[in-house]
């Protein structure tokens, strides 16, 4: 690829213009208007998309989309469900929430770290004591999904963004989320929850922690898979990913889960992923296939979610923008400013339609376009560049 800065430049132009037109009272939507993005409900104001959005429209340099991105959050908690949780997305127009088949988890977790992060970038103190009472009750719901021993969050199948893979039980990117949370909200047992992380997720170190059930967990991993480079996608009672979750290892740099000599493991293996992808970043470094154990038939509803499509190894623009984010924390910056460029193409494609993801290996742009997770993070990693986020 032919480096070019000034491609950068009109990115974050169009990036701008496209969250403002996606732009709505309540906050932003998930994607552009069209018919295809309205009947698959994508024309809503999503939990985890419009939390992550926030942080990229705040430091947008536009004063709507500050303020757009405060009207978002203020939305998500006016629909937050009585025991805590935050909705997988709300359809202001009509006056409803939808949690998803089986809850969403981390719309909750990245709800409550927009929130922190939106005090933090904007200087508004203001937001936090408006949103103290859904805090407390969003950081209750979280406590209550976690192991009172292991100090991890369960979940069950297939309730995060990456909503039709089968990862369950322990889960690698959500767990990288609460351990956040925890550091932004003060909470106890963080430590515990960083040593269990690193025990449960990365099995393969000969240190072996106190709690047998812990051990034990670790002992069927031990006993059957093969050693990796990279934290496992999840691990629950006998059985794990090891598909290579890209995203939850990126959060567990970003997050300081992984120390340096982890982190920097980790980034190798993704570096590589990388320079092998059309576009930064891709989802899994190995896609589940059909005849795989952990193979689920609502994986292959519309042909969606087969091997390097989809979240099972599609390449998605916005993950990219935290890879971006990934280099920077480790200081390389240089390696950064390459992704960011790759980055910008990735959005131009179609005449700048920010295309929700792309093929793994022939790199054709498929999903919606106007995607308003794509073009914040285009604007966050940017920032990243100069000012640390997480």
């Amino acid at each position: 690829m032919v480096h070019d800065p000034m491609l950068v430049e009109q990115a974050l132009a169009r990036a701008r213009a496209l969250l403002r037109a996606n732009l709505t009272p309540h906050g932003i939507l998930a994607a552009g208007h069209t018919p295809a993005a309205e009947a698959r409900r994508y024309t809503r104001i999503f939990g985890r998309d419009a939390a992550i959005c926030a942080l990229g429209m705040l430091v947008s340099g536009d004063p709507a989309l500050r303020s757009g991105a405060r009207n978002g959050l203020r939305t998500l908690a006016r629909y937050q469900a009585d025991n805590g949780q935050i909705p997988k997305y709300v359809d202001a127009e009509r006056g409803q929430a939808d949690f998803w088949y089986l809850g969403c988890i981390d719309a909750t977790l990245w709800w409550l770290i927009a929130v922190k992060l939106f005090a933090r970038l904007s200087g508004e103190s203001g937001i936090e004591e408006a949103l103290a009472e859904p805090s407390r009750k969003a950081l209750a719901w979280l406590g209550a999904q976690e192991h009172p021993q292991i100090f991890l969050v369960r979940q069950d199948e297939a309730s995060d963004w990456a909503d039709i893979m089968p990862r369950s039980g322990f889960v690698l990117y959500s767990n990288a989320l609460w351990y956040y949370v925890k550091c932004l909200y003060g909470l106890p047992n963080r430590e515990a929850t960083k040593f269990h992380f690193n025990h449960l997720f990365y099995p393969f170190s000969n240190d072996v922690p106190d709690y047998r059930r812990l051990r034990l967990l670790r002992h069927y991993v031990r006993n059957r898979a093969k050693g990796s480079e990279l934290y496992l996608s999840f691990v629950n009672f006998s059985f794990w990913g090891a598909e290579g979750d890209v995203f939850g290892n990126i959060l567990a740099i970003l997050t300081g889960l992984a120390d340096d000599g982890p982190a920097n493991r980790i980034a190798r293996v993704l570096e590589r992923a990388s320079a092998r992808s059309p576009y930064p970043m891709i989802t899994v470094l190995e896609p589940i296939a059909a005849n795989d154990p952990l193979w689920r038939a609502y994986m292959g509803r519309h042909r969606q979610n087969l091997a390097w499509q989809y979240h099972n190894g599609g390449v998605w623009p916005f993950i990219g923008g935290f890879w971006v984010m990934a280099l920077c924390t480790l200081g390389k910056r240089e390696s950064a400013v390459t992704e960011l460029q790759r980055l910008a193409a990735a959005n131009a494609v179609g005449n700048w339609s920010f295309v929700e993801w792309f093929h793994g290996r022939t790199g054709e742009a498929r999903g919606m376009t106007g995607q308003s997770w794509n073009a914040a993070m285009l604007l966050l990693a940017h920032h990243a560049l100069e000012h640390r986020v997480f």
